[in-house]
């Protein structure tokens, strides 16, 4: 893919207070959300205990919009009442590491 947006991903308190089912009743809904919107791929690492986010997100696709479209759709769902913190998002475009050091100037 031509672009990736990566963003740390913090949730609430009230979030780890749910029961394990409740918590992928909500994840459920996201996946189904996801779906939605092929040309978009979620990768997603746990991060707990490394800063100050449970996970760090990354999403891949050649279409921008796509990906602007799918956020606002995950947060009109019930698990993003526990979203604490889903910024700041990196927009960025894959290079070659070639590429990369032609436009740094190296």
């Amino acid at each position: 893919s031509k672009y990736i947006f990566v963003y740390p991903f913090l949730k609430t308190r009230e979030w780890f207070l749910l029961t394990k089912a409740a918590r992928q009743g909500m994840m459920d809904e996201h996946i189904e959300v996801g779906h939605r919107f092929p040309s978009v791929k979620l990768n997603t690492s746990y991060s707990f205990g490394l800063d100050d986010q449970e996970w760090v997100v990354a999403f891949e696709s050649d279409k921008p919009e796509d990906f602007l479209d799918l956020v606002m759709a995950l947060r009109e769902t019930e698990g993003s009442r526990y979203t604490l913190r889903d910024t700041p998002i990196f927009t960025c475009v894959r290079r070659s590491l070639k590429e990369t050091l032609d436009t740094l100037g190296g």
